[in-house]
């Protein structure tokens, strides 16, 4: 389903709906407009619709960067706050780097100016404009099927290149990397006619290992590359490059991730010479240390370029690159070949994760997480802990990323659990027109304060990107079965689960008697409700919020609200657990089931972010930054808008500490909601304690 252009109710303008994404966009005009679907050719970059209308300006709600071209692509100039550009009388791209990716048209004199909240495309008069929007949603194109066999699964893995977009160092953005082939386990290998990869001349051979396929699954997929099995792991290109694996200080997993993470940050900042020429702090810094021709390296082939990379030690960058979003421990079960597409697409790095019992520490002792985690229970293990005997219960290791999954049996303390059925059913989510749907179930009054503790709710406060929101209290049985069918992006759930049951007005909802699931993602916010949630994944559910164990009321209501904020703001599910882990807000008892990488809402800024502020006197303040990566993916960059600050950062980094006005930081702040820590205390920027700093 293409994007959609809508009219605004109550002003002059449009808006634009990605109906697969549930992302919108809305610009003001000057006066009514009415569009009408046009060529979609013209835009320099590909569009999935385009329509045309009149007008003598156009109107952004809030700031995004935008890059002007000419005809031809060959970028003019870079816009982003407090701008003032003005362009003679010609034939322009501008290319908008919004939730949607937007493209307008025109020919016309064009003055832009930008303030801390507003951007206009100022036309000089009546202009005919053509708005093109594309989806950032993404389908596999076909379907390989492959037994488990390692050397056989090395070859269908090798089919995962051919989704790349480009081969250059632009596929670095999550738009340029379609998504990899499906797998399925049958009886033999089968490859589709015309499911080829790009010819990179990049070979990877890795031990004849189930465990070590997954492992090298998304960076074959990144370098396009051929995989093989063999004695001596290395990647190894047609021009004679040769880098080997094998290395005695670290597990070949851990070698593959290091290569991952190398080539895709040189990647980020040498595309700086490409489509987008921005000025890169990280490109800064990693100047200071190597000198390459950034230039050369850009226009040189993929296996060239990825000879000068590794030639690079590994130590020289690390600590320049971003933290990598997401690392998932993979079993070795056969089963989870169907899942490693997904986790390709996501540039997830996979490691193999330990099976049976050799998942503990020791024979007689479990991991200290699940000892911890029984130990904060208010009643007996027994008891309090959901239905899975507490054996069930995996430990992954501590790893150096944002968030962590796991793929294989078990319950996981601290991780997404994940499933290739929520990944499938997430291709087919439901679409809508109309935004994002939110439905909010509180079936006991003592935790309406959950959703009650501020006069706009808990969704859709900002009046420019709203939500489609409807509450709905004490609900019977039958009802809250109907509302789990609905086709809805999000279902909040304020209320109590006993016994894998939902209770009800009248009794109880076992899941067992659910009808197929229209609900995407959800928030269980009741005690123990992991095996509702899995049940609800397996019914059609794309992702979701559970609980492990026995929550009260207050810590339960205190942790929905803050999720649900964050949820507002575009963080997925999987980084709203986490930050809410990282600041203690949760312990272990809440984790992500299915597809965490699912966004409710977007942000304003285009890449989540949260901070930290310390007061250095009564006038300034210091401010530091934490950049959180998209749900479309790793690669985003992002600018704060403050004075002073001319450069873009990568997501995924923190930036340096910034030394700001009170002014400043309060004209910040009021620009889009994010989470802050002040005074040792965790608030929202909103907060009236910054409207005047």
């Amino acid at each position: 389903m293409n994007p959609t252009f809508q009219p605004v109710d109550d002003r002059p303008g449009l808006t634009v709906v990605d109906p697969v994404e549930n992302k919108q966009y809305p610009f003001q005009t000057s006066g009514a407009v009415s569009p009408h679907s046009t060529d979609a050719e013209g835009f320099y970059f590909p569009v999935d619709a385009a329509v045309s209308f009149t007008t003598n300006e156009l109107v952004l709600p809030y700031v995004v960067p935008i890059y002007v071209r000419d005809p031809s692509g060959e970028m003019i100039l870079e816009a982003e706050h407090y701008a003032y550009e003005t362009l003679p009388e010609g034939t322009y791209i501008l290319e908008l780097m919004a939730p949607i990716k937007l493209y307008v048209r025109v020919r016309s004199g064009l003055t832009i100016a930008s303030s801390d909240d507003r951007l206009s495309f100022d036309f000089g008069g009546p202009t005919s404009v053509r708005l093109g929007a594309r989806s950032r949603h993404k389908r596999p194109a076909a379907t390989v099927a492959t037994t488990a066999e390692p050397a056989d699964l090395a070859r269908a893995v090798s089919t995962f290149g051919s989704a790349l977009k480009t081969t250059r160092c632009d596929r670095s953005l999550p738009s340029f990397r379609g998504h990899p082939p499906r797998l399925v386990l049958e009886d033999e290998l089968r490859i589709p006619e015309g499911v080829e990869s790009p010819d990179t001349g990049i070979t990877i051979v890795v031990p004849p290992e189930r465990t070590a396929v997954y492992a090298v699954s998304p960076l074959a997929y990144y370098l396009g590359a051929t995989v093989e099995t063999g004695s001596y792991p290395r990647i190894e290109t047609d021009r004679g490059f040769e880098f080997s694996l094998d290395r005695s200080d670290e597990p070949f997993d851990r070698t593959v991730q290091r290569v991952l993470e190398h080539v895709f940050f040189f990647d980020c900042v040498t595309r700086t010479e490409g489509l987008y020429q921005v000025d890169l702090h990280e490109r800064r810094r990693l100047e200071e240390r190597v000198e390459l021709a950034f230039d050369e390296l850009y226009e040189a082939p993929l296996a060239d370029r990825l000879a000068t990379v590794l030639s690079v030690p590994f130590e020289t960058v690390a600590d320049l690159a971003p933290q990598w979003h997401l690392v998932t421990h993979a079993t070795a079960a056969s089963e989870n070949v169907a899942t490693l597409p997904f986790l390709a697409n996501e540039l997830s790095v996979v490691r193999t994760a330990p099976e049976g019992r050799e998942r503990d520490a020791s024979s007689s002792a479990r991991p200290a997480a699940i000892d911890e985690f029984t130990r904060s229970s208010t009643r007996s293990a027994e008891d309090d802990l959901d239905s899975a005997s507490i054996d069930s219960y995996v430990s992954p290791p501590d790893v150096d990323a944002f968030e962590q999954a796991w793929l294989g049996d078990g319950v996981p303390i601290g991780a997404n659990k994940l499933s290739r059925t929520a990944f499938e059913n997430g291709l087919d989510r439901s679409t809508s027109s109309e935004g994002v749907e939110v439905t909010i179930v509180c079936n006991d009054p003592k935790m309406a304060a959950e959703f009650e503790a501020s006069e706009d709710g808990l969704y859709g406060e900002r009046e420019k990107l709203p939500f489609d929101v409807t509450v709905h209290r004490n609900v019977s049985s039958g009802d809250l079965r109907r509302l789990f069918a609905e086709d809805v992006d999000f279902l909040h759930y304020v209320g109590h689960v006993r016994n894998g049951a939902f209770v009800c007005s009248d009794g109880t909802l076992d899941t067992g008697s659910l009808p197929d699931i229209g609900v995407d993602a959800f928030l269980l916010n009741g005690c123990r409700s992991y095996d509702v949630g899995t049940r609800l994944i397996e019914e059609g559910g794309v992702g979701g919020i559970v609980t492990l164990s026995e929550v009260g009321n207050q810590d339960a209501i205190a942790v929905g609200r803050f999720v649900a904020k964050l949820l507002n703001n575009g963080f997925t599910l999987r980084s709203a657990v986490s930050l809410a882990r990282s600041h203690r807000l949760v312990g272990n008892q809440y984790i992500v089931v299915g597809d965490g990488g699912v966004a409710v809402g977007q942000a304003g800024s285009g890449v989540p972010n949260s901070c930290r502020i310390d007061r250095i006197d009564d006038e300034t303040y210091r401010l530091q930054l934490r950049l959180y990566h998209v749900d479309s993916g790793v690669g985003a960059q992002y600018i704060p808008y403050l004075d002073g600050v001319d450069c873009h950062f990568l997501a995924g980094n923190e930036l340096p500490p910034m030394e700001v006005s009170g002014e400043t930081l309060s004209r910040f702040l009021r620009l889009a909601q994010i989470p802050v820590e002040y005074d040792e205390e965790f608030c929202w920027s909103t907060d009236d304690r910054f409207a005047t700093l």
